[in-house]
């Protein structure tokens, strides 16, 4: 009876002091509980790029950090049916842009990784070529022996990341293909779907396989094992995996055009910055667009430089380059240094310091944020978190979300809508509710949260975190927020 006893009181201490810590977080859920709600059209599947891959064009990359072009017609449909002017500040391989152009929008996105801009550059070309003259090109291509064109200038720069990455063969193969197209294709938009095309089979030709935020290789590359040897299925040789990529976008490009018979060549192809939206939004003209559409990084330490290693040097990116690229993204690895005085000298080169100090006070004022870091700090102190870079990263994030959630509400025209996909995440066993803290950052500026919608299904947490944690399902979602003046 008395252990009994002893146990309930202690379990009674446990829950006050839990609620303790929580309880900022949890007033920022009664704040908004009558605004979350599970929209049952939403799946995991469409509010990721998985819906896409029956889809021609859509699928001759595996670019797995994007949303399908369904979502974007449903969201579009639901919320904002009148077509006007988009922006995607994230815009990844150009989903958004492509699916709401098809839909009667001007489009225009932002993109830093130049993975996702030549791709949406590739799919403008496909849709400019002539499909009979790239089958004739196909054609005589396929019969060349590409290593009588390798020439040592468009040898690829590899950074430490992707140093044995091919077998010589098939390395040496790839670079007289290119060799070959850049020397020998005139028509300028069957060259860059030449191009593409073996951008688009670097993993398969590779000892390289992408799995989350990492590439692993494979055993026979002769690389660091782990503790458990890892075997692709099937490593191509660079004939067999060129010659079925250029034969899918044949065929694609013989049976129908990939944006669909009503596309109007040449007016409805979007604008695309390539660079930071933390240095390009505050550039762009006040409510100019109606409909602000995006998934930007979520904050899950997930390193895109590293995923997509082979894409950037395959580009001509160095090793200073990716550094610098990694740096210069939205903080979500826990690498990313702070950005705060590259902020505050952009706003005051743009006389915008009042800006400057409005969205860091905004940030500041976050408390149910504000809580996750004092407890995930005081565990970094006790040496409990798996990366003590975890905090910064995460304090990182929010600030620069601050200035990008600022500046859309500044872009927004009136009666416009901002369309945000996001997940929860979870570090320390303490949850933090990204939907919340972000549409409280929108209310602060002036928006009106409309829906915080959750999918029928959250995603769970990693297996350490749940080893260590147990298992809790965090709210995967789309925010929508109005600007009502």
């Amino acid at each position: 009876m008395l252990l009994y006893r002893n146990k309930l009181r202690n379990d009674i201490i446990m829950n006050n002091q839990l609620e303790t810590l929580q309880q900022h977080r949890q007033a920022l859920f009664q704040a908004y509980q009558d605004r979350i709600s599970i929209n049952h059209y939403l799946d995991r599947r469409l509010v990721s790029y998985q819906a896409n891959k029956s889809r021609s064009g859509y699928n001759w990359f595996k670019y797995r950090e994007g949303f399908s072009s369904q979502l974007v017609n449903y969201l579009l449909k639901e919320i904002h049916p009148v077509p006007g002017r988009l922006l995607d500040p994230f815009a990844g391989s150009g989903s958004a842009l492509f699916a709401a152009a098809l839909q009667g929008w001007e489009t225009c996105g932002i993109e830093i990784l130049p993975v996702g801009a030549y791709i949406i550059r590739a799919r403008v070309a496909a849709e400019q070529v002539s499909p009979h003259k790239f089958a004739g090109v196909v054609q005589n291509l396929l019969s060349l022996d590409f290593t009588d064109y390798y020439d040592e200038a468009y040898a690829f720069q590899h950074i430490p990341i992707t140093h044995g990455a091919y077998i010589p063969e098939a390395e040496r193969e790839l670079i007289g293909y290119l060799s070959y197209c850049m020397t020998n294709i005139a028509d300028e938009q069957i060259q860059q779907l030449l191009e593409f095309a073996a951008f688009c089979i670097l993993e398969e030709i590779s000892y390289t396989r992408k799995d989350g935020q990492f590439l692993r290789w494979d055993a026979r590359s002769g690389r660091s094992l782990g503790k458990k040897p890892f075997f692709k299925e099937k490593i191509w040789s660079f004939r067999e995996a060129i010659t079925m990529k250029l034969s899918q976008i044949a065929s694609d490009l013989m049976s129908y055009r990939i944006f669909g018979s009503n596309w109007d060549i040449g007016s409805k192809y979007p604008t695309v910055y390539v660079g930071s939206s933390l240095d390009i939004l505050p550039t762009l003209d006040k409510e100019s667009f109606d409909v602000i559409l995006t998934s930007p990084p979520y904050c899950n330490r997930y390193d895109y430089t590293r995923t997509y290693a082979l894409e950037l040097v395959y580009l001509g990116y160095r090793h200073e380059d990716v550094t610098h690229l990694r740096q210069s993204m939205l903080s979500c690895t826990v690498e990313n240094k702070d950005k705060q005085q590259h902020m505050r000298r952009l706003y005051q080169g743009l006389a915008r310091i009042a800006d400057f100090d409005q969205i860091t006070a905004v940030y500041e004022a976050q408390c149910g944020l504000h809580e996750v870091l004092e407890i995930l700090e005081q565990q970094r102190e006790s040496n409990l978190l798996n990366n003590p870079n975890v905090v910064r990263m995460i304090r990182n994030y929010f600030y620069e979300m601050s200035f990008i959630v600022f500046e859309m509400s500044q872009l927004l025209a009136p009666n416009g809508h901002i369309i945000m996909i996001n997940d929860n995440v979870r570090y320390g066993g303490e949850e933090i509710p990204v939907d919340l803290i972000l549409s409280n950052m929108a209310a602060a500026y002036g928006l009106e949260v409309e829906h915080i919608w959750s999918l029928p299904k959250g995603k769970g947490n990693s297996s350490q975190q749940m080893g260590l944690y147990g298992r809790t399902e965090l709210r995967k979602g789309v925010y929508v927020w109005k600007k009502n003046k």
